[in-house]
């Protein structure tokens, strides 16, 4: 996993067993376009990644990625939120990550 921007740029390598369940996650977001309550959270075999997802007003799904060092050290941590739009925008990020995941390399 790669996150950069104008003042950072972190990688880490993210391990997972066969999506760890990313891409049902990611779907069950979608299907619920119209809402819940509180944050719904995802998380990767080592929790180096984690995903946090909360509905906002006006239809808006909030993401926020984390990258996490991994333990023992445990010595930092990156977050990020990005918005997407309920329904459509998030089954087709759902879809991309589903390919993603079910694709292999030759």
């Amino acid at each position: 996993m790669k996150a950069r921007g104008q003042w950072v740029s972190i990688e880490t390598l993210v391990r997972t067993w066969d999506g760890d369940g990313l891409d049902t996650f990611l779907s069950s977001l979608a299907e619920d376009f119209r809402g819940w309550e509180g944050a719904r959270s995802w998380r990767s075999l080592e929790r180096d990644l984690t995903i946090s997802a909360e509905h906002r007003p006006g239809g808006y799904v909030h993401l926020t990625w984390g990258i996490h060092d991994r333990p023992p050290s445990e010595e930092w941590h990156f977050e990020t939120t990005t918005v997407h739009a309920a329904g459509e925008e998030m089954r087709n990020l759902a879809a991309g990550f589903q390919m993603f995941l079910t694709s292999t390399v030759g």
